[in-house]
């Protein structure tokens, strides 16, 4: 499709207020406006990204159209909506509401999904849903808003994380996946395994995603994760992030190196985001290991 609208476009056509951007940040794939708007009737072109709409202000019943059918909520804070990508869509709501908008890539979510199900990904549509009261989105969606506000240190990276496990509570609960290529089985050879080992070791404390490192074996995204679990007995984002957590571990054992730089040199966002992952991973703190540990 060629008329599909970027999400910078949407004021166009659903005037606002921009009370929050992700705009120059940096991040790959995921996108974030939040604006007031007061009641109207729209046409919401069909647009490149997956769309995710938390309420946040203001309590307004909401009609839509959906691929011809009308769906009547009233909706609130702590209530989402979604729109999956390339779908035209009407909207109608009398009293002003303050909205976040989470927009999602086609490419981030196929190649999540591509990981997930272990096969090719073309494709993924999201259900049509007006409202949901679900936590596990509205956190997450959180999560990126603060992160927007916050703009620190690691930002990217720590929007790629959550966005991923977004992406994963989608795949779950509302989206249809379609795999029409499916890859030969088979395994990374020896001389692949140590070189992709080689290269995440020396990208750990970088962003590393499925395509730089497919592409560091000259394989497609999807080839390379069915190929890498089949080899490795986890994803490759999994590995990674098991990776990064052991190289942490090394480091907290050994060395009187800050946490903070420790999580920055191990890949992690920043202290919080390492605290948060090595307590689920080991069931105590970095700074709590680390005085047992030496």
């Amino acid at each position: 499709m060629t008329d599909l609208i970027d999400f910078e476009a949407l004021p166009t056509h659903v005037p606002g207020k921009v009370l929050l951007a992700s705009d120059g940040l940096g991040w790959r794939g995921v996108g974030l406006r939040a604006y007031h708007y007061e009641g109207q009737d729209v046409i919401v072109p069909a647009m490149k990204d997956f769309m995710l709409v938390g309420y946040r202000d203001g309590v307004t019943p909401m009609q839509r159209r959906f691929d011809g059918r009308w769906s009547r909520e009233t909706l609130g804070p702590g209530a989402a909506s979604l729109l999956t990508r390339a779908q035209q869509a009407s909207w109608s709501w009398d009293a002003p509401i303050d909205v976040c908008h989470v927009y999602l890539s086609s490419a981030l979510v196929a190649e999540v999904a591509s990981e997930v199900l272990d096969c090719c990904v073309t494709d993924v549509a999201l259900a049509d849903v007006l409202r949901t009261d679900d936590e596990v989105m509205t956190h997450a969606m959180s999560m990126i808003a603060a992160e927007a506000r916050a703009q620190a240190i690691g930002g990217a990276l720590y929007v790629d994380s959550v966005a991923r496990g977004l992406v994963v509570h989608l795949l779950r609960r509302y989206a249809e996946a379609r795999t029409p290529e499916r890859f030969e089985d088979g395994t990374l050879s020896a001389a692949q395994k140590a070189r992709v080992l080689e290269f995440i070791e020396a990208h750990l404390g970088e962003a590393l995603d499925l395509r730089c490192m497919a592409e560091a074996l000259d394989l497609t995204p999807c080839r390379f994760a069915r190929q890498f679990r089949r080899s490795f007995g986890k994803p490759p984002y999994a590995f990674v992030t098991a990776r990064r957590l052991e190289k942490a571990r090394e480091k907290l054992a050994r060395s009187a190196e800050p946490i903070k730089a420790i999580a920055a040199d191990c890949g992690f966002s920043d202290q919080a985001h390492l605290t948060r992952m090595f307590s689920a991973a080991f069931g105590e703190t970095p700074a709590v290991f680390r005085r047992r540990a030496q």
